[in-house]
Parts: structure tokens; C-alpha cells; sequence
């Protein structure tokens, strides 16, 4: 069994099952928002840009946001048999990358994001179980799909798995 690597763009996500991993490279202010149900191993792994769609001009990608990506990669889990109340989420991301003098609440996407993707998964009844949020540094998340472990790399502040 080879060991697939599915890999997730910015303002996208991807599901999977049973075997390899699903990666998004260099969050910085987004967040990497993983959902997992144990019992299946079915799990997805969304990278979102922004917290809400009905706060942009341009909604044409729901992968884009929280509100909207969430719900659409929950939705294509329990397609593929997971079961909603089985789901736990771990996400990490959402760094203030830089310093501004006079920072405007506009300007704290991080905290932003990671306030919202709190939010939809409290909605959704999606206990988050581990996290790994803030700071000043970018991260590369992978969720390892045989037994949910989610693995934080950083450039200068090493890995850890959640």
C-alpha cells in the first residue's frame, strides 16, 4: 500500500480515507482546519483564507472561507461514510505574520480566522480537541489519515504532533 500525499492549496480542501496524508503548506494568517472520524479514518483537512463570506465582494471560491468550507468538507466526509458525531477537529494557523503600529481590528486576520473557524465548529456540534493557533510564524499542517495524528511543521520552532 503506497502512502498517498494529498496535498491542499490555499482557499481549498480535500477529503480522504484510510491511508496517507493530506497537507497544506505555509499557513500563515490562514488556518488549517482538520476534521477526523477515528472509527472510518475518513478525514479532510480545509486551508481557509478569510472568516466569513458574507463580509467579501468576491464569494466565488467557499473554499475561500470558514463559514462556507467547513460545512462542504463535513458534508463530503459523511458522503464517504464518516459519521457526524464521531468528527473531532484540531486546527493550528492563524499568526499575526506582521506588526503593524496602529493594527485596525481589519488587520488581525489570524485571530480572525481562527475566532470564526472556532465559531462554525461550535455551530456545527465539532468538538475541537487540540490546537495549535497565533503567534508570529507560519506552519504546515498534515493530517495523517490512518490514525488522525496532526502534524505541525515550523521553520524555526521544529514540529509537533497534535
Amino acid at each position: 500500500m503506497s502512502s498517498e500525499l494529498i496535498k491542499v492549496g490555499m482557499a481549498d480542501y480535500k477529503v480522504g480515507r484510510t491511508h496517507g496524508s493530506i497537507i497544506s503548506y505555509g499557513l500563515g494568517s490562514c488556518v488549517g482546519i482538520a476534521l477526523y472520524d477515528e472509527t472510518v479514518r475518513i478525514g479532510g483537512l480545509a486551508h481557509i483564507m478569510l472568516p466569513y463570506s458574507t463580509q467579501a465582494r468576491s464569494t466565488e471560491n467557499p473554499a475561500k472561507f470558514a463559514d462556507t468550507a467547513v460545512p462542504l468538507m463535513l458534508e463530503e466526509m459523511l458522503r464517504l461514510g464518516a459519521s457526524k458525531n464521531r468528527i473531532r477537529a484540531k486546527i493550528a494557523g492563524g499568526a499575526q505574520m506582521f506588526t503593524f503600529t496602529n493594527a485596525t481590528d481589519i488587520m488581525r486576520v489570524g485571530e480572525r480566522n481562527t475566532e470564526a473557524a472556532k465559531t462554525i465548529l461550535k455551530k456545527l456540534a465539532i468538538a475541537i480537541v487540540a490546537e495549535d493557533t497565533g503567534g508570529n510564524y507560519g506552519r504546515t499542517v498534515e493530517l495523517k489519515l490512518e490514525n488522525g495524528i496532526f502534524r505541525i511543521k515550523t521553520i524555526d520552532r521544529g514540529e509537533k504532533e497534535l
